[in-house]
């Protein structure tokens, strides 16, 4: 057996040590390279997640992975929960995009290590210490807004005769009637809690504006997105503009999906 003199054995060491780093460095490489195809969905509320069927098949069609999240709706921590929880099962990095109230939901799980990037849907944009009641309060609601008080079980739901006008008036009023049903029973604590720990504040952010909202105010949308330095794209529609333009709101995750993927 042949026996290493120093040199030889310092020779060796050092050539062990280069091929390490370059492993070490090719796997970084690769990980920045890896491209986004994977979108996690988060509804709002008065909604549930079937509204994302649109977008869904816009965005599978171009070869993109979907999970929709299906919020429970009785607390922040609760919906951040589940959301995480479809977080969890993806494969790699994530577009986590969250309409309405919603995006208080991904203010706060979009902190989760496989976010990528965020897309805000005509959806609440708190900060640290601020709840998305505090934002829906900078401005007159519309007269179309149907919001209710909670009752008695600290519920709260959306008129059933201002949701049409006011949540979805540019859908049919049969596919208003069936999301006035399917709507979930949104606790109104929710509203109330305040975010800790604001993701957009560290991961790239675009966002939606929905200009013929009345549901939140749109300049409710504009000014939380220009505190937070958000790409905004205004799309004409509803508050429910996911669904009445579904191809135009999978466009923006696109965007978002190829723009953090060169980074």
């Amino acid at each position: 057996m042949k026996t290493l003199n120093l040199k030889d054995k310092i020779k060796s060491g050092v050539l062990a040590t280069t091929v390490v780093l370059a492993t070490i460095a090719g796997s970084i490489n690769v990980a920045k390279a890896q491209k986004v195809k994977n979108v996690v969905l988060v509804h709002g509320a008065f909604a549930d997640g079937s509204g994302y069927k649109g977008v869904y098949e816009a965005l599978t069609k171009q070869g993109y992975h979907v999970t929709i999240v299906q919020n429970p709706l009785t607390s922040l921590e609760d919906d951040v929960a589940a959301t995480k929880l479809a977080l969890d099962a993806q494969d790699g990095p994530v577009i986590l995009a969250g309409h309405s109230w919603g995006g208080a939901v991904i203010t706060q799980a979009g902190n989760h290590p496989k976010v990528a990037g965020l897309v805000y849907i005509a959806a609440f944009q708190p900060d640290n210490g601020e709840s998305a009641l505090k934002w829906f309060q900078t401005a007159q609601p519309a007269a179309e807004n149907g919001v209710l008080p909670p009752n008695d079980k600290g519920i709260v739901y959306y008129d059933k005769a201002k949701f049409h006008a006011g949540f979805c008036a540019d859908l049919n009023k049969e596919e208003a009637a069936f999301m006035y049903a399917s709507q979930g029973s949104f606790f109104a604590k929710c509203f109330v809690s305040n975010i800790t720990d604001a993701a957009w504040r560290v991961k790239p952010t675009f966002g939606i504006v929905a200009t013929d909202d009345k549901s939140i105010n749109p300049e409710i949308q504009r000014n939380m997105y220009r505190r937070s330095n958000t790409k905004v794209t205004e799309i004409k529609g509803s508050h429910a503009v996911y669904i009445s333009q579904p191809e135009k709101v999978a466009a923006v995750i696109i965007q978002a999906a190829k723009e953090v993927s060169k980074k």
